[in-house]
């Protein structure tokens, strides 16, 4: 049966949310993919970290200490968190914006000779604050996309962050177009190094004024049934990783002119639109709409019993009451089983309830005081953050490997980040068909594994290993780091979400600075050149061990973990 949508058919803006309700919900996951893909900033800095040491005479150390610096603005990321409860989010996703500005935008004028010049200090200040930019716009994403699919978050969370790992991929390739520099050039590593921080300051503050009356109706819209939806963004995500995993390949890229990477990047990232467009559409001719109950997290190996009840099929009439009011709708009853229900969706200016029954709602006060949040905790700074403190470094490994096309490895870890990120959402839309899907604990101790070998297998002084490992470390890195966002509601709610989740990454930057000072230090003690640099494998050999059998760790825990709330996720059965 179905219901008639509170939209007016005939409209083609998709804009406001009164007009098309449905075709809105679908370009509000538009716009989160556009937010995210660049709001991964701070995955540059390998790119020019080199340079950076160079002009500035910066020791090894000190330059660690300004990636900890990108990672320690996360410190501060429960500001956003708290702004985003009391503020408009497109005020949040501003403020977010304009830091990054500040941030990037006064090294860049540094760099270029407009200010005469800036201590240590301010620098390492300003790279916080462009670092903590990066959680306001976070947190909008997030709070948009949880709450315009709540019944879905799982898959729509992990799909738009999944975006994020493609920043350094775009900047990599908007810099090869708009600031060409010939590698031979004495100019060249300054060049571009202004050329990332420029569009490091920018490129963020053009995307957010963009977006930001699209992110202002987020609150105005009613989820639905999204099957066909999300297969078609699962297809067009697919391809655009694909297109950047070829092009960051050194022989395909250096045949390819940078522009027509460009171009096709861009055609990538605006084919999502055909989905809300073509929803708007169908709205016109069907002027009808599905609403669909929530999907389940299953245990390993747990499987919904039984038949299962269907749910009387019905439809109820929306009431139009000046852009307010409630109405109930009743999905299609499904093949294989599936349980039906009548969901009521009530509307307000800004409210909005908890949509998963069994989930408990803790607070920051309470979750501190929980053994699954202090295990969660090292679960991620053993795995995920781990990984970023190696792409951190990536510019340095390569340098004391004899490798000098960092920026094909750094497109390299963030066409596979990506990949990564995507892996858990694609995985929980197919398996919630099937009613079983992993426990996200589970998963994370799956993932952590391979990452722990890749970096053992790092001790091989080949190339083809250096490729490897940084392949597989940007997967797995991505994958925990999509999981953790559905990891943080399903342990401690969905109410408190955008405070809890900055504090679980708080992680971060006391593990950029722990792991990142000592792998610093024990470059420090190899130093074989006269220009206070290591060369070869040595350098790195102790540190590769230590954070081999530190992820090792972190997947034991893991499993501690999973074991712990085994019970609560069987509980949901």
């Amino acid at each position: 049966m179905h219901s008639k949508c509170f939209i007016n058919p005939f409209s083609s803006n998709l804009i406001f949310p009164q007009k098309s309700k449905m075709a809105l919900q679908w370009l509000i996951l538009v716009v989160a993919i556009w937010l995210q893909s660049i709001n991964g900033t701070n995955s540059n800095f390998p790119a020019y970290s080199s340079e950076f040491k160079r002009l500035l005479s910066l020791s090894q150390l000190q330059l660690n200490n300004l990636a900890f610096a990108s990672d320690a603005g996360k410190l501060l990321g429960f500001i956003s968190g708290v702004a985003a409860s009391h503020l408009p989010l497109w005020l949040v996703l501003l403020i977010g914006s304009l830091l990054g500005l500040v941030g990037y935008g006064v090294q860049y004028l540094f760099l270029s000779d407009h200010i005469p010049s800036l201590s240590y200090d301010v620098v390492f200040l300003l790279t916080v604050l462009s670092g903590n930019s990066i959680c306001w716009i976070n947190t909008v994403c997030y709070m948009i996309t949880i709450s315009t699919f709540p019944f879905d978050r799982h898959v729509a969370v992990g799909l738009t962050t999944s975006y994020i790992g493609l920043s350094a991929e775009i900047y990599t390739d908007l810099v090869g177009v708009f600031f060409p520099s010939s590698p031979s050039s004495s100019s060249s590593p300054i060049k571009t190094a202004k050329a990332y921080l420029l569009l490091n300051s920018v490129s963020p503050l053009i995307v957010c004024v963009f977006c930001a009356p699209i992110v202002r109706c987020a609150n105005n819209v009613v989820s639905r049934r999204l099957g066909g939806g999300f297969v078609v963004m699962f297809v067009i995500t697919i391809g655009t990783g694909v297109f950047a995993v070829i092009s960051s390949f050194g022989k395909i890229a250096r045949g390819l002119p940078p522009f027509v990477v460009v171009i096709g990047m861009g055609v990538f990232l605006l084919a999502p639109l055909a989905v809300p467009w073509v929803e708007n559409v169908m709205e016109r001719f069907q002027k009808k709409c599905w609403l669909r109950r929530q999907g389940r997290i299953y245990d390993v190996g747990q499987v919904e019993g039984g038949g299962g009840e269907r749910a009387e099929e019905g439809w109820k009439e929306a009431e139009e009451s000046g852009g307010g009011g409630s109405y109930e709708v009743v999905e299609e009853v499904r093949e294989k089983d599936r349980a039906e229900e009548v969901v009521q969706v009530e509307e307000s200016d800004g409210g909005g309830g908890s949509c998963e029954a069994g989930v408990e709602e803790v607070g920051v006060k309470e979750m501190v005081k929980r053994v699954e949040f202090w295990l969660y905790f090292l679960v991620y700074l053993c795995g995920a953050t781990l990984g970023l403190v190696y792409l951190n470094n990536l510019g340095q490994i390569a340098e004391s490997r004899g490798f000098r096309r960092t920026s094909t490895l750094v497109s390299l870890s963030s066409s596979f980040g990506f990949f990564g990120r995507l892996m858990p959402s694609l995985l929980a839309y197919i398996f919630s068909r099937s009613k079983c899907m992993a426990s996200t604990p589970a998963s994370i101790a799956i993932i952590m594994a391979p990452m722990s070998a890749s970096f053992f297998l790092l001790l091989n002084k080949t190339t083809l290993s250096l490729y490897i490992s940084t392949a597989v470390i940007g997967l797995c890195t991505g994958a925990i780091t999509s999981i953790a966002v559905s990891t943080t509601t399903e342990l401690f709610g969905a109410k408190n979400f955008s405070v809890n989740h900055n504090i679980v990454v708080a992680n971060i930057p006391i593990g950029s600075f722990v792991f990142g000072n000592a792998a610093a230090l024990l470059y420090r003690s190899k130093i074989n050149t006269e220009d206070g640099r290591c060369m070869g494998t040595e350098c790195y050999q102790t540190t590769f061990v230590i954070w081999g059998f530190l992820c090792l760790f972190g997947s034991f825990l893991s499993i501690i973990l999973y074991v712990r709330t085994k019970k609560m996720y069987a509980q949901r059965l």
